[in-house]
């Protein structure tokens, strides 16, 4: 009886964490740095239980400063959160950058989001997923691509020969958490800039890219959550890019918490900040998303 038992945890255990995993090209071709990249960008999918024929979808990606992803704390942890809230989840690796320059900048990983959320929605009936309930979630630097998706995104063209391209990449809504949000140095994380542009970028890049000024009424609705005390990305990047979301009118909350810093992931030991997460279930029900 205490085998069966013992097979039976692991069998759930199994399922609770099954996934699968989607590369986002055909071909490493013009994809992959040699020397550089130890894998093509991909996503993996962690489907919820929901039993729903249309169930609401998050493409969340890690932060990390575009050097490196935050993977569990910051990519997994979300999903089995989303998980058990009935919504299922795709982690995205996109490709990333070094000091020394070998890796990879804009737009690269601006076109592993893009890819990405039109290869979810191209599944959509496969896998139960509404596409127009699949939303973005992005921290830190993740939270700067997240929100180039929301800002700057790729209309359908029902024209195009590639079927992908025949998709919007508009996400349904976006859940920000400590973004980066602006390219000017006078609050930006430089970190992610110098990755993201190189160290001497074009001036029309820095505005380009600050996303806060990429926002139009068509943006979709947006929630962001950050701490007032953050060090490494300061609290403004959130402020400027609410402010934006108000003037033109666009469905946004702004939940700033006085403690946390930077990089605070779910807060899983933290009894305040930790209500986050369940205060983001909410929110997205509110708007008309999740169960």
């Amino acid at each position: 009886m205490r085998l069966l038992i013992l097979v039976f945890c692991v069998a759930v255990q199994f399922s609770a964490n099954a996934q699968q995993r989607f590369f986002l090209y055909p071909s490493e071709e013009g994809i992959v740095n040699k020397g550089f990249d130890t894998i093509a960008p991909y996503m993996d999918y962690y489907p919820s239980a929901n039993p729903s024929l249309k169930k609401t979808c998050v493409l969340v990606c890690p932060g990390g400063g575009y050097t490196h992803l935050a993977w569990e704390k910051e990519g997994t942890l979300p999903a089995r959160f989303f998980n058990e809230n009935g919504i299922d989840v795709f982690v995205l690796k996109y490709r990333l950058n070094n000091a020394k320059q070998e890796g990879h900048r804009f737009p690269d990983q601006y076109n592993d989001v893009t890819t990405a959320i039109r290869i979810i929605r191209s599944k959509a009936d496969e896998f139960h997923i509404d596409a127009d309930k699949t939303g973005v979630m992005g921290f830190s630097a993740g939270g700067h691509l997240a929100s180039m998706l929301t800002t700057i995104y790729k209309p359908a063209d029902a024209n195009a020969a590639d079927p992908l391209n025949r998709i919007s990449t508009r996400p349904s809504f976006s859940i920000l958490v400590y973004p980066v949000i602006t390219m000017d140095t006078s609050f930006a994380h430089r970190g992610s800039r110098n990755m993201l542009l190189g160290p001497t970028p074009e001036e029309s890049m820095v505005a380009a890219l600050s996303t806060d000024k990429r926002i139009t009424p068509q943006t979709p609705p947006v929630l962001l959550i950050h701490a007032d005390d953050d060090k490494t990305v300061p609290l403004l990047n959130s402020v400027v890019f609410y402010e934006a979301l108000k003037k033109n009118k666009v469905p946004a909350s702004l939940w700033v918490f006085d403690h946390g810093g930077h990089g605070f992931g779910m807060a899983v030991a933290d009894p305040v900040l930790n209500r986050w997460p369940a205060l983001c279930i909410q929110w997205l029900q509110k708007q008309g998303f999740g169960k």
